[in-house]
């Protein structure tokens, strides 16, 4: 039955579209089961996103449905069927191509929008970008049309994807770029190239020509349909007359049986119950001290226009000076702090709206975690006391619209996503904005739901493993342990008084970051297509590129403060992490201002260097890069500073740990990568103890001598970007290094065999183990890169197929072409469990895996290896995107200190050179009597592994091991026959020869 549907889509072809529109006619022709009612995971409420941060994802898209449908205007016009079609098409002519002039967006948006209703009542919103088609125009044939059908499908499963993985420098920060989401996890040495591919090669799993469609229906999960259709995204660029044609044609036949929407109204209070206004205790996995604070208040839907809980969520966020976090920080009892509603059906439905404020605590905020409850209680008192700000809200509004009206293109599978979502929600002209802008100042909506957030009427969830032994109930399905108390008398007494306000607590200052100069600058140097070194001394140089492409008036500033210091010791490396995180610590309140006003900023711990990265309107953003060099020259810490972040540091080095996956990797690079300190390593110094004499000591001595390196990219002059450098220069006063430092850890050249080195997991409750079997290839050409690139790709599906679908093995199933410190390599990467499979069984299935795949290559037609060039070819021919896609990408060659900034040019020229043979040799070669492999396992906990003592292990236990340190396995007699046993990965890497420093650039 027919809800409510809503489609947006970007230049969909006509293939997948028909065959996505014959399942849809086919799935609605049958009666539906169970009745529509509201998603508990929807999202039927406009997002409202912490300033400075990303938006949250909600995981379901199936929002409320308005009454009587909420038409998107009355000026929509209802497509025509059958011979109409080409009567108008014929009559618009040149306007093909002509959106909707009500539906209001960015002036930098390049894209066309059409909003059609079809006779079944059916809505679809088409989206038309032909920019960047170097030329070509809307009008090809319906022939080119079909030769240039890609599809990606909408789960587009992250855990099957080939992977591209650069391994120079590997580190755990998995946050996307400037995510100041808070985490419990402080930052550790961040691999800034893996990050760097990870957007790659996100990048490369969408087609060359940035395209898609999602279909939105409205269909609650209280009931839903077992074969109810999600998204799917369709790929090709095309007119809107032309979508308009298709989706006409294709979706004008899913049936509408004109039942009406159900009501939730009479549901008004759901969270009136005894269960709710107490405080919950809970026992994590992890080690984390979290205190989080819950509001139900009365649906917001209908303020979009306002956004009051935005307007909250701001102040309530705030970081600078007067803010909850900035009070808390003082006393050492908090480290983040994140407010607002989480925009998932569940926060956000017809019955109620939910409020959160979540703050992670340190050790001793979690000992006074009631009046860290307190002073969030006196804020918010004194914003109901002083009623809603209109320069506040003005300061708000004025932050949204100059990044509404510079905005870069995003992800078009995300961004059709959200589209579709949207106009579930509102009227055709705020299809668009609806979810980003603020439109209308009215104090009396704010104030209503200000009123709602009193301690009485808010619950408390205190999360942490210290809670373990007071917990006295056992949740339903995943065990967790958790208690419910009546909040003490003494706090409850005090919050139901006229309780005093806290002085420390104001409003934040008028912002003075906020851009107001958004001129495009001209050039002062000669145009270039790549980077160009501006400056070149001893200390550092520099890399410049004016934008002349994207046209926005924003830039991007990255450099990288090279030390040789960091990497002499383990204590050393963690003193680094300890600094870059006291850093953070310290530029967290005057910095805020800046992150608020889109100017955004991460310091990075490298694993040879610190790196800053800063981003936003140019007209400001010097303000915040001299501010962070200033905090940099002028380091220093508190006693109190540094225990709080040592502490959070060895949760953060634990919880790493404690993961499967990124202890696999820290085993493999630790056998491969010369002179690396691991984890455990790190963990083991932090744990023996470091003083904060030692950190001053180490700080000021990696200040004093060190090579800056530097690109500035985007609206900003060559001699402004000179400047940068010289204020970095000029403020640190440093000496440049005595010789040039590689960027990069040489490799050891494994023996040829089969080596493995197994060890136990290190959280004893966790079933998962990760088998990965690598490859080394050795110190190679850009062209034998390009050819790995090329065999991982082909390898992607059967791999998938073979011991994912077949096998059964587990989800998280991979191949990787990997690049470790400059030497080529690839390996093959099975998540799988204890529960249900020894770890040397998964090996030797994935063995079964490339002798079977080195069958399917030699028979591949020349048809089939030519697809497989072609598509490849066209993912490094992609358009970016935004700025910050090529930024990506030229920082990529700064940071490795490889500079082929056209690498991309080489690849492709090498791939048009490549024959089967070409693939089948190579795969041979890495296959033969010679290979150099090496298995890693870290094996968890069930009944088909076996303790050191040979008896089965047990995945009762729901404990980790704080002395950490690895546990080597004994291989059994499944692969003792023909793999050579790794039980001390210091004593055999000691015997190994090391290879060259190697750069992929020729």
């Amino acid at each position: 039955m027919l809800r409510r549907v809503t489609v947006a889509a970007v230049c969909a072809t006509r293939r997948k579209l028909c065959e996505a529109g014959r399942e849809l006619a086919a799935l609605w022709g049958i009666e539906t089961r169970g009745r529509c009612e509201d998603s508990a995971a929807a999202r039927p409420f406009p997002i409202l996103a912490m300033p400075g941060r990303n938006k949250a994802k909600s995981t379901c898209s199936c929002p409320d449905l308005q009454p009587n449908g909420q038409d998107l205007g009355e000026n929509s016009r209802v497509a025509r069927l059958g011979a109409d079609e080409s009567e108008e098409e014929g009559r618009r002519g040149s306007l093909s191509n002509a959106g909707d002039p009500e539906i209001v967006k960015s002036p930098s948006d390049p894209k066309q929008y059409r909003y059609i209703k079809l006779q079944n009542g059916l809505q679809a919103l088409l989206i038309s970008d032909l920019s960047n088609m170097e030329g070509k125009t809307g009008n090809t044939t319906d022939d080119e049309e079909e030769e240039e059908v890609e599809e990606e499908e909408e789960d587009d499963d992250e855990d099957s994807g080939a992977e591209i993985e650069d391994d120079d420098e590997e580190g755990f920060d998995d946050e996307d770029e400037f995510d100041d989401e808070h985490d419990d996890d402080l930052d550790t040495e961040d691999n800034e190239l893996e990050e760097l591919e990870e957007r790659a090669e996100a990048r490369k799993k969408t087609t060359e020509k940035q395209s898609a469609a999602a279909l939105c229906v409205g269909v609650g999960s209280f009931a839903d349909p077992d074969d109810l259709p999600g998204l799917a995204h369709f790929l090709e660029h095309k007119t809107l007359d032309t979508l308009e044609k298709w989706v006409t044609e294709i979706f004008s036949q899913i049936p509408n049986n004109g039942l009406p929407r159900p009501n939730f109204g009479h549901l008004t209070d759901p969270f009136d119950t005894p269960a709710f206004n107490k405080l919950y205790r809970v026992v994590p996995i992890r080690k984390i001290h979290a205190l989080t604070i819950t509001w139900a208040l009365p649906p917001q839907q209908q303020h979009y226009r306002v956004k009051p809980l935005h307007y909250i969520s701001w102040l309530v966020g705030h970081e600078g000076k007067g803010s909850i976090l900035s009070f808390l920080r003082k006393k050492c009892w908090a480290l983040a702090l994140f407010g607002g509603n989480g925009e998932t059906g569940f926060e956000q439905n017809s019955t109620y709206s939910v409020f959160s404020i979540s703050i992670t605590l340190t050790d001793e905020g979690y000992e006074h975690f009631y009046e860290v409850a307190y002073t969030v209680f006196q804020y918010l008192k004194m914003l109901q006391k002083l009623g809603p700000e209109k320069r506040i809200f003005e300061e708000i509004r004025k932050i949204e619209d100059n990044e509404f009206h510079y905005q870069e293109q995003t992800d078009p599978v995300e961004y059709v996503e959200n589209m579709c979502e949207n106009m579930q929600l509102y009227p055709l002209q705020d299809i668009l904005t609806g979810d980003q802008l603020l439109f209308e100042y009215k104090p009396e909506v704010i104030g209503e739901a200000l009123n709602q957030l009193v301690p009485q009427k808010a619950n408390l969830v205190l999360l942490s493993g210290a809670n373990e032994g007071k917990c006295d109930l056992k949740e339903k399905w995943f065990g967790t342990q958790y208690s419910i108390e009546d909040i003490e008398n003494s706090w409850a007494e005090l919050w139901n008084s006229n309780f005093e306000l806290n002085p420390d607590l104001h409003l934040p200052a008028e912002n003075k970051y906020i851009a107001t100069d958004f001129t495009l600058k001209a050039f002062d140097c000669p145009e270039t297509e790549y980077p160009v070194k501006i400056v070149n001394t001893p200390q550092g140089c520099l890399w410049y590129k004016k934008d002349n492409k994207f046209k926005i008036p924003k830039a991007y500033i990255r450099f990288h403060l090279i030390s040789p210091l960091i990497q002499k010791s383990a204590a050393n490396v963690v003193l680094f992490d300890i600094f870059v995180n006291i850093l953070t610590h310290n530029l967290a309140e005057p910095a805020y201002e800046a992150d608020v006003a889109q100017l955004e900023y991460k310091l990075v711990a490298g694993e040879h260097g610190l790196i800053i990265r800063v981003k936003g309107f140019n007209h400001k953003l010097p303000l915040l890069f001299q501010l962070i060099i200033d905090y940099l020259a002028e380091f220093n810490s508190t006693p109190a500073v540094f225990t709080m972040i040592t502490e959070q540091l060895k949760k953060t080095y634990f919880n790493i740990l404690i993961k499967p996956e990124t202890l696999a990797k820290d085993v493999r690079l630790l056998i491969l990568e010369y002179a690396r300190w691991s984890m455990i390593d790190k963990y083991q110094a932090l744990m023996d103890g470091l003083s904060l004499e030692s950190l001053l000591s180490f700080v000021k001595e990696f200040k004093s001598q060190l090579f800056v390196e530097g690109l500035v990219q985007g609206n900003v002059t060559s001699t402004e970007s000179m400047d940068f450098l010289k204020y970095v220069v000029d403020k640190l006063n440093f000496k440049p290094l005595e010789q040039e430092m590689p960027v990069q850890f040489q490799v050891v050249e494994l023996p040829s065999g089969h080596h493995l080195c197994k060890v136990k997991a290190l959280n004893k409750g966790d079933a998962n183990s990760e088998v990965t079997v690598y490859y080394q290839s050795g110190t190679r050409s850009l062209r034998e890169y390009t050819l790995m690139e090329l065999l991982v790709m082909h390898m992607e599906e059967p791999c998938f197929d073979f011991l994912r679908t077949k096998q059964t093995l587990g989800y998280h199933v991979y191949p990787t072409c990997r690049n470790t410190s400059g030497i080529l390599g690839f390996s093959v990467t099975v998540g799988t469990q204890a529960t249900k499979y020894n770890s040397e069984v998964v090996d030797k299935k994935i063995e079964e895996f490339l002798s079977s795949f080195e069958e399917k290559i030699e028979n591949l037609t020349e048809e089939a290896f030519n697809t497989q060039v072609t598509a490849l070819i066209k993912l490094k021919e992609c358009e970016d995107t935004h700025l910050g896609e090529e930024v990506d990408r030229n920082w990529n060659e700064v940071v490795t200190q490889q500079y082929l900034f056209d690498r991309l040019a080489h690849e492709i020229e090498a791939l048009k050179s490549f024959s089967k043979s070409d693939l089948v040799n190579w795969f041979k070669a890495h296959r033969g009597p010679g290979s150099k492999m090496l298995s890693v396992h870290v094996v968890g906990y069930g009944k088909y592994e076996l303790e050191e003592d040979g008896t089965p292990s047990s995945e009762d236990s729901n404990s980790s091991c704080e002395v950490m340190q690895l546990t080597y396995l004994p291989t059994s007699p499944l692969l003792a026959d023909c793999i050579i046993p790794i039980t001390d990965i210091r004593a055999f890497t000691t015997t190994l020869n090391l290879l060259p420093y190697h750069k992929i650039v020729k």
